[in-house]
């Protein structure tokens, strides 16, 4: 296997003339000169210089190693610099994905966080709820993975099995809340027990709350009648103050959308999901997107 140090040394004897005059453009001695020529040789198959008492003069193979030496070593040269940049944040790229209440909430605080510190570093965003999301992760088409789960999620250990091969970053526990019309009997309540809503028509949110709300409505004892369903969480909280229906959802979510015609109550027994950040235990090492995490976690906080 020819070595670049065996190249940066070819060339400084192609250039020179000599071994010695290479040792001392490298600041080297005379014998590691001879010792690094010979190994290339031997690398090569054949040899690369002819001497002629103190003089050296290429042979065809040699003419052509340093013809592409220069290119060899200058995009190496090129590419220490780029993996500095990276590891030192000077550059760089993460693909963020992130469920839509997580991108109007915590995600523009911590981007733009990133951007002050570390603008070199590109950062791009899609969304998609879990678990699209994890399998993006997985599949190579993003770096980080904004995502949540409920307690009870999948087999009966919630998430742990899903997430097993994933590094694992808790930003939040997010509450869910109820959502009633403003003029409606629960109103001015502020708090409500799941079993009060019983009789009321629903309105539900994407695929995975969809279904953790059915599992919370019967561990109340009522299966909900699901007169609406949608993912966009604005629409969710339009239906509810047009009187159609009453609705959970997370906190962040409420947050995120300008709540017209509702009101808000808290719900017992409390109904809760966890908000993290996923990568890949390779990812993690990498200063961008450990960067990234952990802006995350800071805007989590605020």
């Amino acid at each position: 296997m020819i070595e670049a140090r065996h190249l940066r040394v070819l060339r400084a004897v192609a250039g020179t003339g000599s071994f010695s005059a290479a040792a001392r453009e490298l600041g080297c001695t005379q014998p590691a000169v001879s010792q690094q020529m010979k190994a290339l040789e031997q690398s090569a198959g054949t040899p690369l210089l002819i001497r002629t008492g103190r003089e050296m003069r290429l042979t065809q193979a040699g003419e052509a190693l340093v013809r592409h030496a220069a290119g060899i070593l200058a995009g190496l040269t090129a590419a220490e610099e780029e993996v500095a940049a990276i590891a030192g944040l000077r550059a760089g790229r993460v693909r963020l994905v992130s469920f839509p209440s997580g991108s109007s909430t915590l995600v523009p605080t911590a981007l733009a966080a990133m951007r002050a510190a570390h603008p070199g570093t590109r950062i791009s965003l899609v969304e998609a709820e879990p678990p699209r999301s994890v399998e993006m992760l997985r599949e190579g088409d993003c770096d980080v993975a904004l995502a949540f789960r409920y307690g009870g999620d999948g087999d009966g250990r919630g998430s742990a099995a899903e997430w097993e091969d994933l590094v694992v970053r808790p930003l939040l526990t997010d509450r869910l809340v109820g959502l009633v019309p403003e003029g409606h009997r629960l109103a001015g309540a502020g708090r409500v027990g799941m079993a009060e809503l019983a009789d009321e028509p629903w309105i539900a949110g994407c695929p995975r709350c969809r279904r953790h709300l059915v599992e919370v409505c019967e561990g109340a004892g009522f299966t909900p009648r699901i007169d609406f369903a949608t993912d966009d969480y604005p629409a969710v909280v339009g239906l509810v103050g047009a009187g159609l229906g009453v609705a959970v959802l997370p906190e962040l979510a409420v947050e995120s959308v300008r709540a017209k015609g509702v009101s808000t109550l808290v719900v017992e027994p409390a109904v809760e999901r966890e908000v993290v950040a996923l990568t890949l235990p390779d990812l993690a090492r990498v200063p961008a997107v450990a960067a990234t995490v952990a802006e995350l976690e800071r805007a989590a906080t605020r």
